[in-house]
């Protein structure tokens, strides 16, 4: 079947669908940055059409009424799958938090804002299905592989499904949490099955000293990254709140309003510079031998100063609306990167004494 559609290689449409996520989550800071995730009160439908009302005399007179009702019935059925898991203190706020079935009165930018961003989830959806069907030709070679690129068609289904309970929820604070590491996890999955595309033919260091030093600080970037990015869709979730409170007007007040949190997000970026700091020193050593990660340190160096840059921005100009989703997206671009650079070191590392080493992974 692949041959007969004739699929681009594997590394390439890894590559390409690895952006298309990237721009989806840039797509969704925007979503988010502009109020419209309750654009489309149902999922997968918006207004209960494929093609959303352009005006609210398109919409049946007690239309709040009909899709509260709908979103309740779902969520019951999803605290019982929490009640049956465990989490019966998550199923029973989303019982009694009536806030989760106010509904918003129709604005159709905001509708259509939500439903663009549902239109770019479903093509993301065919790139990770190309990405699986051009898998499928090196099964006997490298099944890993091919067995990953499904899983990560399976892993696009069930965010679909979370985005599907986003919605329900009335945008709840720690689905949103879930919905975003879940779409860290994709970008992830999707940057190992590039990079163990590609044929490169590299060859191991027999210097280990600055590689160890190197992968140790590089999965210290992914994990303290991985929190920042979390500590700060609590911060946006603080945002949402304030900015309710206080009003546009005030716009100013926002930022001294957000409380504690922000500040530990704020003040975390300072560690997570420190840890990039001695990422980039032993990769400096590392390019002085090989030139592999070059250019790709020298890229995330930017992408973390732009990050950072940002942030600052945010902090100390009442957090423009415009810079919310680019902030979003250089933490993701920082992860990534760093998890590309982890797998390339883990490459190169590989002890001339151990052929058969697990640490080649």
């Amino acid at each position: 079947m692949s041959q007969l559609i004739k699929l681009p290689s594997l590394k390439k449409i890894s590559f390409l669908t690895v952006l298309a996520v990237y721009f989806l989550i840039a797509v969704g800071g925007i979503v988010r940055s502009t109020g419209s995730g309750m654009g489309c009160p149902d999922w997968p439908k918006c207004f209960g059409k494929w093609v959303p009302p352009t005006e609210a005399s398109q919409l049946p007179p007690d239309y709040k009424e009909h899709y509260a009702s709908l979103r309740a019935d779902k969520n019951e059925r999803f605290a019982n799958y929490l009640d049956t898991f465990g989490f019966v203190e998550h199923a029973k706020l989303i019982r009694t938090d009536e806030s989760i079935l106010i509904e918003d009165d129709f604005n159709v930018a905001k509708t259509w804002t939500e439903y663009v961003n549902r239109l770019i989830g479903a093509l993301i959806g065919v790139f990770i299905l190309l990405t699986f069907l051009s898998s499928i030709k090196s099964i006997k070679s490298r099944p890993r592989l091919t067995y990953l690129s499904f899983f990560a068609v399976l892993l696009v289904g069930f965010q679909g499904w979370i985005g599907s309970i986003v919605v329900s929820t009335n945008l709840l604070e720690w689905m949103i949490t879930i919905h975003m590491l879940l779409a860290i996890a994709i970008v992830l999955l999707l940057i190992y099955i590039y990079q163990k595309s590609k044929d490169d033919t590299e060859k191991a260091l027999t210097e280990t000293t600055f590689l160890g030093k190197a992968r140790f600080f590089a999965i210290a970037c992914i994990v303290l990254t991985t929190v920042q990015v979390v500590l700060g869709t609590q911060v946006r979730e603080m945002v949402d709140q304030v900015s309710n409170l206080l009003g546009e007007a005030n716009r100013n007040l926002w930022v001294d309003s957000l409380g504690f949190n922000f500040e530990i997000h704020r003040s975390f970026s300072i560690l997570i510079l420190i840890v990039h700091f001695f990422m980039f020193k032993y990769l400096f050593e590392i390019t002085r031998k090989t030139k592999v990660l070059n250019s790709t340190f020298i890229l995330l160096g930017i992408v973390v100063l732009l990050e950072v840059s940002s942030g600052v921005i945010m902090a100390y100009f009442s957090i423009p609306p415009a810079m919310q989703p680019i902030h979003l997206l250089f933490g993701t671009v920082a992860i990534g990167m760093q998890f590309f650079i982890l797998l390339e070191l883990n490459k190169l590392y590989q002890p001339v004494n151990f052929k058969n080493s697990l640490i080649n992974s």
